[in-house]
């Protein structure tokens, strides 16, 4: 592998911003310090630019396999290095579902073959697989998602026998989608009562409401307080939930984290009226009170991480009507660029971001040796412009699916550089596949 010098950056690391240079050297930081003086096979200027720790997505849907029309492992992965995602960790609701070990392992068979970032793959539960769940490998995989609630893939495990043998046997980190689907059923019916298949997309927040998240975010949290599980709750979107988070425990030694994705903190259900169901996805984006309420939570931690729940759709299937429009939202590329208009507003710290999204999932997950900029660890590693306008369009959209609900919108700020595990993966608009991301790896035993 080559080795790597980034002279004269800004770097983001650990709550401080300092000027450093960072010598790179089989995959790894070998040093991190003033000017080093090392030869090294190429060097990257980054003097007005500031080096971040690669982003960790704790939750995408890269589509593979058997949904490969809209995303897959070679596409999403190359998008998520453009926009400084150097690592994710992917769901298992594809076509078959990843809920035996060999169909987890083809997953990660196929990833190495074509991921440019790292990759994990969550194990998936059903209601009668549990025998399955329990043989996976928490050193090598990161973590086993339970639906609490229905969404695309049909995974719903709604079993309480089921979910209370789930909390209490499984060792490892569970990771839930929590709407309570009793809740949301009934709400469909009165929708589609009044409507038929014409329900206005505006009507979403009121179908998978804020007391369907509730309920079912009560009762993950229950069953994991009785049982002392590892609980992580996905994309919280209401403020009604917020209650439920510890914001006084450090976070590595939470059992109960939450995670907070992009879109419920950028967008609020005034937008369905423009974007309409561009941005439908299940948990909602519900209505300004809720998106209000997100970030103060993040900046106080109650929230612990920032993710995007990618999750694309073709542009023709997102065109029809409520109930068959599929929800999920094309995110992993525009992420960094979403909290950087935070950072501009004068709402989040740089520091804080790089917490969020790099820090946080590290701890949260236990990851081996990623989610900072330290010596010894893996060289995965964003540079970013911070002052490079640009404008999302078609053409410098990389999702398989060709759309975002940002197209035409100008971001400030711009990934000018991608390292994954030590490769340069991404470099002023080129890609370089002449070598895949990395199995990341856990430290649990």
């Amino acid at each position: 592998m080559e080795r790597i010098i980034i002279k004269g950056g800004q770097l983001v690391n650990e709550g401080n911003i300092f000027s450093a240079d960072v010598y790179i050297e089989n995959g790894r930081i070998a040093e991190i310090g003033s000017q080093i003086n090392r030869s090294a096979d190429r060097e990257i200027n980054a003097e007005g630019k500031f080096v971040l720790p690669g982003i960790v997505d704790d939750q995408v849907h890269f589509r593979e396999p058997g949904l490969t029309h809209k995303g897959d492992l070679y596409t999403e992965p190359k998008a998520a290095v453009a926009g400084g995602t150097t690592s994710y960790m992917e769901m298992p609701n594809t076509k078959p579902p990843a809920v035996t070990q060999e169909k987890l392992e083809e997953k990660y068979q196929a990833a190495a073959q074509k991921s440019l970032a790292n990759y994990s793959f969550f194990m998936g539960a059903t209601n009668d697989n549990l025998e399955e769940v329990l043989k996976t490998d928490g050193n090598r995989v990161c973590g086993v998602k339970i639906f609490m609630g229905s969404s695309t893939g049909n995974m719903l495990v709604d079993e309480p026998t089921t979910l209370d043998q789930l909390f209490a046997q499984v060792p490892i980190l569970i990771a839930t989608h929590c709407e309570d689907e009793a809740t949301i059923r009934k709400n469909a019916a009165v929708y589609k009562e009044k409507y038929g298949e014409n329900v206005p997309i505006a009507c979403h927040p009121e179908i998978r409401n804020a007391e369907g998240c509730l309920l079912s975010s009560s009762m993950a949290i229950d069953l994991a307080k009785q049982h002392n599980t590892r609980l992580h709750i996905l994309h919280i979107s209401t403020q009604d939930e917020l209650a439920l988070f510890d914001n006084v425990t450090p976070l590595g030694e939470k059992r109960i984290t939450s995670e907070v994705c992009v879109h419920h903190l950028y967008f609020n259900a005034a937008q369905y009226d423009s974007l309409g169901t561009q941005i439908k996805c299940n948990p909602a984006v519900k209505g300004l009170e809720h998106q209000s309420a997100l970030l103060p939570a993040l900046l106080d931690n109650r929230l612990d991480i920032i993710a995007t729940d990618h999750a694309p759709h073709t542009w023709e299937e997102k065109q029809q009507s409520y109930f068959k429009a599929p929800s999920g939202v094309p995110l992993v590329q525009h992420s960094l660029n979403v909290m950087l208009e935070f950072y501009q507003q004068g709402k989040i710290s740089l520091e804080r971001i790089v917490e969020k999204m790099s820090h946080a999932p590290a701890v949260c997950f236990q990851l081996k040796e990623r989610g900072y900029l330290r010596e010894g660890y893996w060289a995965d590693i964003a540079i970013l412009d911070p002052n490079e306008k640009w404008t999302v369009k078609k053409s410098n959209i990389h999702y398989k699916c060709g759309w975002s609900p940002f197209e035409g919108h100008e971001f400030t700020g711009k990934v000018e550089s991608t390292l994954v595990s030590g490769h340069l993966a991404y470099h002023k608009g080129q890609f370089n596949e002449a070598k895949m991301g990395e199995r990341m790896e856990f430290n649990r035993s």
